[in-house]
């Protein structure tokens, strides 16, 4: 058996073939790159038709080298929080708002909830420029049209290759309107984001399946009947994908952004344990839920650096920064994209302080670097208040972080004495989601191809029992 995982990100999308145990085959991943708008008013956007055919163009590249072959199931993984306005035909007006768009503001006189810590508990998130209780009034105002609905990204692509497609528990807990218990609509953020009937995606049960329309069907016969199953938000997905299947084993993932994550089970009715003000929660399914905090500097940041800062390339700048203890670099804060929610930071708060003549670029990077390590620390303190006690395992993974040695040593040290491990799997959104369809959620397990990562290489085949920092 072959299962063929979509990954939806924002700066690219992934089409990629695993088997039976959610393991990558060998030359069987197709990319293509999208392209993020960004502007200096914190717009963060990207073409719903172009990112439909980057999408398209991906299942094409493996259909052409016969890797479609044998796939009997089709899973994703896709961004949470995006939003795009659709006009009575279903087409989009405008383009999609990504997670990292800052500019929705309440509207004048707008209402908050009536009691913001209730609120919070009940939908894991709160009234914020995030989410879509302030999201929707403020593209009504803004999008040049009048919306007949909303949907997501990833509600989007699929109606372009299904047919109408429901929304996931998950990516409809990442619209902040979800009540996480009951997983229907919220009446309270229903009626703050001054939503009308049928303007809202209809909820996926937990055995929805969907399968291609006709014309794609022809377009990759070996796809045609082939069920599709509900995307899961990516942020949940690599917690699986990782291993960090149950609050033992926390996941540190840092990909364009970055993020720390639990996983625990929830069953659908049973009221949820207390959840911090300073964390989020959302759904992985309809049995689990995911808590964290989120933040929007991570990749992102990297590339900037290397950008503006001129950088050493590959081995040049691991021994420059080789030279410069965790802790020594310039004191940073990260937050050049703004904040996460609950913050409200706007984009353009990031700060470099304590600058000398003697200050080099490489000092500005691992101090920037370390800003989001410190970041991480302090949430994953503020998890383990909720779990009342400490996670026995951290989990680094992502592609932002293959691309530095130090950057891993130096979250090794930040979270120490927590025993923390490098996962080098770039894809286990993708394996994540292929596990959640498959239902291969039972124990924690293992997490596959994880070890130090003390000589600035990947780790992948190193023992999952040599640990980066042992505790």
């Amino acid at each position: 058996m072959s299962i063929l995982a979509l990954d939806l990100g924002t700066s690219s999308v992934r089409g990629l073939i695993l088997d039976n145990a959610a393991a990558p085959q060998q030359d069987a991943l197709a990319r293509r790159k999208v392209a993020l708008a960004v502007d200096r008013d914190g717009a963060a956007t990207l073409d719903p038709a172009d990112y439909l055919a980057a999408l398209i163009d991906c299942v094409d590249e493996l259909d052409s080298a016969g890797r479609l072959d044998g796939v009997e199931l089709v899973a994703s993984a896709a961004q949470w929080h995006s939003v795009l306005p659709l006009d009575p035909a279903g087409a989009p007006i405008g383009p999609l708002m990504t997670w990292l768009d800052t500019r929705p503001a309440a509207l004048p006189g707008a209402a908050a909830p009536a009691d913001e810590a209730d609120f919070h508990q009940r939908t894991g998130t709160w009234w914020h420029r995030f989410y879509w209780t302030v999201r929707l009034p403020w593209l009504r105002r803004h999008c040049g049209g009048r919306p007949a609905r909303f949907v997501g990204l990833p509600e989007y692509v699929l109606a372009g290759l299904l047919g109408p497609a429901p929304m996931s528990v998950s990516q409809a807990s990442g619209t902040g309107m979800l009540d996480l218990v009951t997983m229907q609509w919220d009446p309270e953020a229903v009626q703050l984001a001054a939503v009308r009937p049928g303007e809202l995606p209809e909820l996926a049960p937990a055995d929805w399946r969907g399968q291609l329309r006709a014309e794609f069907g022809r377009r990759w016969p070996a796809l045609a009947g082939v069920p599709w199953t509900p995307p899961i938000g990516d942020g949940a997905a690599s917690n699986i994908g990782s291993g960090c299947l149950d609050p033992s084993r926390a996941a540190v993932t840092v990909g364009t952004s970055a993020a720390v994550r639990v996983v625990q089970l929830a069953a659908p009715g049973v009221p949820l344990p207390p959840l911090p003000a300073q964390l989020w929660r959302y759904r992985v399914d309809h049995t689990r839920i995911v808590t964290g905090r989120a933040y929007s500097a991570g990749g992102n940041l990297y590339s900037w650096a290397n950008r503006e800062l001129r950088l050493p390339q590959g081995a040049e700048l691991e021994r420059a920064l080789d030279l410069i203890e965790p802790g020594e670099g310039v004191p940073a804060d990260p937050r050049f994209g703004g904040d996460r929610p609950p913050g409200r930071a706007p984009a353009g708060s990031g700060e470099l302080r304590g600058l000398g003549f003697g200050t080099t670029a490489v000092d500005i990077f691992a101090g920037l670097m370390e800003g989001v390590c410190r970041q991480v620390a302090g949430d994953l303190d503020e998890i383990e208040s909720m779990m009342g006690g400490p996670v026995t395992e951290v989990v680094l993974g992502g592609g932002a972080l293959a691309a530095s040695g130090w950057w891993r040593r130096a979250f090794g040290a930040v979270l120490a004495p927590r025993q923390v491990r490098y996962m080098a799997e770039p894809e286990v959104g993708a394996a994540g989601a292929a596990l959640v369809a498959l239902g291969r959620l039972d124990g924690p397990g293992p997490a596959r191809d994880i070890g130090r990562t003390d000589d600035g290489e990947s780790a992948g085949k190193l023992p999952a029992s040599q640990p980066l920092y042992p505790s």
